[in-house]
């Protein structure tokens, strides 16, 4: 029997022989026929599975080991660089421009605020005290609130006769409400509503009494002298005539 291996990478041939090799298969010598002349070559792999073993596990080491030195080279190469340009700021800080800010001039004046920034800072300061009172004053208003019930619905009666007499105003509240104007002869409108008794101890006018059937329609007020018009005459209803009367219907028809 024969097993035919193929692999994309050198290290992988090598761990698949390997691992043929703990299981008990091993490759077949070969021999190669060149210009007519016969030569046996081994393996490229050893035909001891022990040794094979050891190779295997020396090399997985070695990838550990190389694999830890890649990570840890990895992490200290940025902290190395880091560390050497601070040091070196450091020394070049203290050891010349320390040196050169001192002799260039007044350390004062160098350490002095700008007037950009002061007033920067000072409207930054008025907005917090500003800020600070708004709350303060929004607090004692919600402490010192007190919510009252809904008042009653208006009573809007008087927006009826409002509209017949624009000229007419709506009553106070407290004040007694006035009466309606009258008309020249002394006559209400028709569809304004009668006006309220006087706040005087004088008596209200008593009602007129409805004239009977028998008198005339009353006269119409506000006649120049007090001289009215005659009362119309009342149009008497014609008797209406009886109804003709049928033609008898004559009897045609068998006697029993």
């Amino acid at each position: 029997k024969q097993l035919e291996l193929s692999c994309e990478t050198q290290d992988e041939v090598d761990s698949w022989k390997a691992s043929f090799l703990r299981a008990g298969v091993y490759p077949e010598k070969t021999t190669d026929t060149a210009n007519g002349e016969e030569g046996g070559s081994e393996g490229t792999s050893s035909m001891d599975p022990m040794l094979e073993r050891q190779v295997e596990t020396i090399r997985n080491l070695v990838d550990s080991y190389m694999k830890i030195v890649t990570k840890t080279t990895r992490d200290l190469v940025p902290k190395t660089i880091m560390f050497l340009i601070i040091n070196n700021a450091k020394d070049f800080i203290n050891g010349e421009l320390l040196a050169h800010l001192y002799a260039s001039g007044d350390q004062s004046s160098m350490m002095e605020e700008s007037p950009e920034e002061a007033l920067k800072r000072e409207e930054m300061l008025r907005m917090y005290h500003a800020c600070k009172e708004a709350l303060r004053i929004i607090g004692d208003v919600s402490m010192a609130t007190v919510s009252t019930p809904v008042p009653p619905p208006v009573k809007n009666d008087w927006l009826a006769s409002g509209l017949d007499n624009p000229r007419l105003s709506p009553p106070s509240p407290g004040g007694p409400r006035r009466g309606m104007p009258m008309t020249m002869g002394g006559q209400m409108g028709g569809s304004r509503a009668p006006p309220p008794p006087p706040a005087t101890g004088r008596p209200a006018p008593a009602i007129p009494s409805r004239p009977g059937p028998a008198q005339g329609p009353p006269m119409p007020p506000g006649r120049p002298g007090g001289q009215g018009l005659p009362p119309p005459l009342i149009p008497s209803r014609p008797v209406p005539n009886p109804p003709p009367k049928l033609p008898d219907r004559p009897f045609s028809g068998r006697q029993f």
